[in-house]
C-alpha cells in the first residue's frame, strides 16, 4: 500500500445527508432505505443511491426500531361541575399484589356528579375487551354518560375502547400525561379504596379481593356520608336527585349550596374534591 493511501483522508462531508436521513427515519419510522431515497429524489435532490445506502447503513438505520407509540398533545380540562347524573364519569386503574407476589390490577368507574362507585373490578390482567364488557354491564343498569375522564392508559387510548366509545357518542376527555391531579375525583377515590381495601388486608387470592371489594362498594355507596355531598352518601343523593328534591352541595366557604337541578337558569356551583 503507497504511503499516500495511507494517509489519505476523506473530504467528503455528508451532514446534509445524514441529517436528511435522521428527518425522515423521525417522520417515518418504518419505512427504509428504497422510500426515503424515492422521497428525497422527489424533493429534488440529486445524491446517488449508493452515497445515500453507505450513510444510512452508518447510522445503522437498516436496524429495524420498535416504534413508541406517541401520545397526542392532551389540552388542559378544569374539573368543570356536572350538570346531573350520569353526565360524567371518571375511570382509572390501580394495581396491587396478592400475598404470594401476583401482580393483579383494579378498574373503577364513578359518577362525577353523585360520587357514586358504579365499577371496582379486581383480575389479574385488565385489556380493553374487559373495560368495554364492564361498559355494556352499566349499559343496561342506568344507561351511558355523554362524557368519561381518563388518563392515557393503553386501555383507554386502544384503537378498539376509542372505536367503541365513538359508536356510543361518548367523549373521552383525557388529562395530561404525569397530572393525575387533573382527574381528581377518581383519584380520591382511589385513596379511599386502597387504605380502605388493599393497605388493610393481605389476600391470597383474586377472589377474595372481589368479594370485599363488593361489599366495600356497597357500605361505600350506602352507609357513608359524602363531605361534598354534604354528609348525605352517594346514593342518597342520587334518589333526591331523581326525585327531584333539592339536592345540595359543599362549597369551598363550607356553606351549603342547594341546586334542584330543575332550571338553566341558576348559577354554576363550585365544588370541591374531599
Amino acid at each position: 500500500m503507497s504511503r499516500s493511501l495511507w494517509y489519505y483522508q476523506s473530504r467528503r462531508d455528508d451532514t446534509e445527508v445524514i441529517d436528511k436521513l435522521q428527518e425522515l427515519s423521525e417522520k417515518y419510522s418504518r419505512k427504509g432505505i428504497d422510500t426515503y431515497f424515492k422521497i428525497i429524489r422527489r424533493e429534488g435532490i440529486h445524491w446517488g443511491r449508493s452515497r445515500v445506502l453507505r450513510v444510512y447503513r452508518l447510522m445503522k438505520l437498516s436496524f429495524r426500531r420498535k416504534g413508541k407509540k406517541r401520545i397526542p398533545a392532551r389540552l388542559r380540562v378544569s374539573l368543570v361541575p356536572m350538570e346531573g347524573l350520569n353526565t360524567g364519569w371518571s375511570m382509572d386503574f390501580m394495581s396491587d399484589a396478592l400475598a404470594n407476589g401476583r401482580r393483579i390490577r383494579v378498574l373503577n368507574i364513578i359518577d362525577e356528579y353523585s360520587r357514586e362507585a358504579l365499577v371496582v373490578h379486581p383480575d389479574y390482567s385488565i385489556p380493553a375487551s374487559t373495560v368495554i364488557n364492564q361498559m355494556k354491564i352499566l349499559e343496561e343498569q342506568r344507561g351511558l354518560p355523554s362524557r368519561i375522564r381518563v388518563d392515557n392508559g393503553p386501555e383507554f387510548t386502544s384503537f378498539e375502547f376509542t372505536e367503541w366509545c365513538k359508536s356510543k357518542n361518548i367523549e373521552l376527555t383525557f388529562i395530561q400525561p404525569g397530572r393525575p391531579m387533573q382527574n381528581a375525583y377518581i383519584e380520591r377515590f382511589n385513596k379511599t379504596y386502597r387504605g380502605d381495601i388493599l393497605d388493610a388486608y393481605l389476600f391470597e387470592n383474586i377472589e377474595q379481593v372481589r368479594i370485599l371489594s363488593d361489599e366495600w362498594m356497597m357500605t361505600y355507596n350506602n352507609e357513608i356520608p359524602h363531605g361534598s355531598l354534604n354528609d348525605q352518601t352517594p346514593s342518597e343523593y342520587a334518589k333526591a336527585v331523581n326525585s327531584g328534591k333539592p339536592a345540595s352541595h359543599k362549597t369551598q366557604s363550607g356553606f351549603t349550596t342547594i341546586n334542584s337541578h330543575s332550571s338553566n337558569d341558576l348559577p354554576p356551583i363550585n365544588w370541591t374534591v374531599f
